[in-house]
């Protein structure tokens, strides 16, 4: 079945920055036993995923840049949720297989419950960030990520996500999110954390500038 780029570069950045991430790796394993076959269900799900934010979430690039994406779920009511939720399964159905698919669910409907107590609907949520591992280093995270804080601080909303990297979490922590649970996932085999950022910090958002400049 084939399926129509929006933006391929950008899925080839996001494939590139999140080669090391559990989560993408299990569902890329499952996917094909064919390499190739593999890496282009996956590209077609990071393209599919900003597709999704861009129509229902926050989806945020750099002017005239295919370096990467932050892609953001926002709270939305519960019937527009059972339909997103329907529709991307059956795109996985389509594009990784009833296996991907599968595995997917498990792992999602896990770290969902996990959730609970931690945060809410109210939040939004930070799905993916990924740089093209050839422009890291050079504050585009920052880019990718302060203008959507920007919006959230606003509608005086809170933010979480969830990451597979402790690499990462100082990044975060400049950003005003902070370690609220880690849980180890089955499926993947490996520890996650759940990071969260209150409502308003407008402090940490002139602070993560700082440091940016």
């Amino acid at each position: 079945m084939t399926y129509p780029f929006m933006n391929k570069q950008i899925a080839l950045a996001l494939y590139g920055a999140l080669t090391d991430d559990p989560f993408y790796i299990t569902l890329e394993r499952h996917a094909s036993t064919d390499a190739a076959t593999a890496r282009e269900a996956m590209l077609r799900y990071m393209d599919y995923s900003m597709r999704e934010a861009r129509t229902h979430g926050k989806l945020h690039t750099l002017e005239n840049q295919n370096h990467g994406a932050s892609i953001w779920s926002k709270p939305i009511d519960t019937a527009l949720g059972q339909q997103l939720s329907k529709e991307k399964k059956q795109f996985l159905q389509d594009h990784l297989g009833k296996k991907s698919l599968d595995t997917y669910c498990q792992i999602v409907d896990f770290m969902s419950d996990k959730s609970k107590g931690v945060v809410t609907e109210s939040y939004w949520y930070l799905s993916i960030l990924g740089i093209s591992p050839n422009r890291q280093g050079k504050g585009l995270g920052m880019d990718l990520v302060l203008p959507v804080l920007k919006k959230i601080d606003k509608v005086g909303a809170a933010a979480y996500l969830e990451t597979f990297t402790p690499r990462n979490f100082s990044f975060y922590k400049r950003l005003g999110f902070y370690e609220a649970k880690t849980v180890h996932e089955p499926i993947t085999g490996a520890d996650y954390t759940i990071m969260v950022r209150d409502a308003g910090p407008s402090r940490q958002i002139q602070q993560a500038k700082m440091i940016s400049a």
